[in-house]
């Protein structure tokens, strides 16, 4: 009888922490499958099979093999602009079960390629889904998280991304023993259990409150934004909380731009639309040129070409990085509320540059002619490049995916966050590409080009990015609205890890205000009350 009774209610009763925990779930599951699609196919370009069924041996082949892999961002860039325009229209979750059914398709036509063009338009498919996903997902998950632990929540689903991306280096290692067809297409079979549990999960768990009040939908957004909290819908917290989300669509709104004027910098004063649009971008074009895409497509490519190991030891070794990676992706997620943005984003860049510097150096003795110990120093660099995965894992793993959904405005939001996935693909799209001929053609002057992006980021961030640790989004805009600095360093409100003192005193008057008018509202219903009463 209990149970029958639950599955009548909202989210089959589930409120507070437990109703945070399945939209995790399935913000987790999508990014998890971001994270399996992105390494399965560093096996599938090395399986003989595949490479025999669409006549991909040789090294003239490299070109036609770099667009295959790498058509696959384009399809995410595709994919990014779609949510771009969908996923203000039809909310949250809709966009993300229109992305999954567009990625299941995209997994069906992998698994049964016979051709080059059929892999090209699989590939393509595939990548449109996962764009939309990735640019809707961790809006979602922003939009219905508290405070306190909505960027424990995004880093641990990029955790989860790595997990994904782990177990597709150990299948690809442990179906390599298989062979023949069955070695490459069931790793790539296997992203529909992914598809399937999104789809089990998302159509009863609720839509945004933050957009269904940007759209009229009050009733319906308090509801959530009560069952969120585990509160009732009258709660001061809650109705203060409503309330200051109203109070920022409202200003964006009367300061809202249309795209030909955001495209010619025509702005009106009061909301930094292209600057807080340029920081979400420019943390996804830094997560790319810090060259994280050489080791997630190409790990097993570098390893045999430049450190001259053997197919079966190059894939053990990227399937346990992979592992290294995940452990340093997961110690992400409690850091990144006590540490903050910005300093995780440092760390971790520093990290890069020095692996980087020394993977070169390494290399370039080991192709060395004459060197006496060529075979050492190259083993040698691969140390390095499992602490680059772990160095990425701590900051620029999971942060470039978080910060463009804290950064800009509500109206602004599902919009920004495509803008960043629209960079983050066309920006790995050129790595992707390049990485093959680089390594072929230049050998270890290639690794030179990622020393020097990673040096150039370093005083970007000291100097131009916010900290958005512990403020709500509604602190952001309130921060924006006071017209900060562009250049930051030296101001305490924008790069202190705990919560400015003005945004805690706005809110706590915000609920006194909300209590306030509800204690009034009670006295006037008890004076109603009597008055009739005294009537009769």
């Amino acid at each position: 009888m209990a149970l029958s009774s639950r599955t009548k209610q909202p989210y089959f009763g589930f409120k507070g922490k437990w109703l945070t925990f399945w939209i995790t779930l399935a913000c987790a599951t999508d990014m998890t499958l971001f994270g399996y699609d992105q390494g399965v196919f560093s096996g599938v370009v090395i399986s003989k099979d595949y490479l025999d069924t669409h006549n991909l041996n040789g090294p003239e082949n490299t070109s036609t093999l770099s667009i295959i892999t790498s058509i696959y961002t384009i399809g995410c860039f595709l994919g990014a602009i779609t949510a771009f325009y969908i996923g203000e229209t039809i909310g949250r979750k809709r966009t993300v079960l229109v992305g999954t059914a567009i990625m299941t398709i995209g997994a069906i036509l992998q698994t049964s390629s016979f051709s080059v063009p059929h892999m090209i338009v699989a590939r393509v498919v595939t990548g449109i889904g996962n764009g939309i996903n990735t640019a809707t997902a961790p809006v979602w998950q922003t939009e219905t998280s508290k405070v306190h632990n909505r960027g424990k929540l995004v880093m641990l689903e990029m955790g989860l991304n790595i997990f994904g991306f782990s177990l597709s280096n150990w299948i690809n290692y442990g179906m390599s023993f298989v062979g023949g067809s069955l070695g490459w297409r069931f790793p790539l079979a296997l992203q529909l259990v992914f598809c399937f549990i999104l789809f089990s999960t998302i159509p009863w768990l609720p839509e945004s409150p933050r957009w269904l009040l940007a759209h009229g939908q009050e009733a319906e957004a308090s509801m959530i934004l009560a069952d969120l909290e585990d509160k009732p819908v009258d709660d001061p917290y809650v109705v203060a909380e409503r309330d200051e989300i109203i109070y920022g669509i409202e200003y964006e709104r009367q300061n809202a731009i249309n795209w030909g004027d955001l495209l010619r910098g025509r702005t009106k004063s009061g909301t930094k639309t292209i600057r807080r649009l340029a920081l979400g971008a420019g943390t996804q074009a830094m997560q790319q040129f810090g060259g994280i895409n050489i080791m997630s497509y190409y790990l097993p490519t570098v390893l045999i070409e430049s450190v001259k190991l053997d197919d079966s030891m190059a894939r053990l070794i990227a399937a346990c990085a992979s592992v290294a990676y995940l452990f340093a992706s997961l110690a992400a997620a409690p850091l990144v509320e006590k540490v903050g943005r910005r300093i995780m984003m440092m760390v971790s860049t520093a990290i890069q540059l020095l692996c980087f510097l020394l993977v070169t150096v390494l290399l370039h003795f080991a192709e060395k002619p004459d060197y006496l110990h060529q075979v050492e120093v190259a083993k040698a660099s691969v140390v390095w490049f499992i602490i680059y995965y772990m160095g990425f894992g701590l900051g620029m793993l999971g942060i470039p995916w978080l910060y463009p959904t804290e950064i800009n405005s509500l109206p602004m939001r599902t919009k920004g966050a495509a803008v960043a996935t629209m960079t983050n693909w066309i920006t790995n799209f050129v790595v992707v590409e390049i990485t093959p001929i680089g390594i072929q053609k230049l050998g270890w002057k290639f690794y030179i080009i990622w020393v020097i992006t990673n040096a150039l980021f370093l005083p970007i961030i000291w100097l131009v990015y916010p900290e958005t640790a512990n403020r709500t989004l509604e602190d952001l805009d309130a921060f924006y609205r006071d017209n900060p600095p562009l250049i930051l360093h030296r101001d305490h409100d924008s790069t202190s890890i705990r919560r400015p003192e003005r945004f805690i005193t706005a809110q706590g008057r915000d609920i006194e205000e909300a209590a306030q008018n509800l204690r009034r509202r009670g006295s006037i219903l008890e004076h109603d009350a009597a008055e009739k009463s005294l009537s009769d």
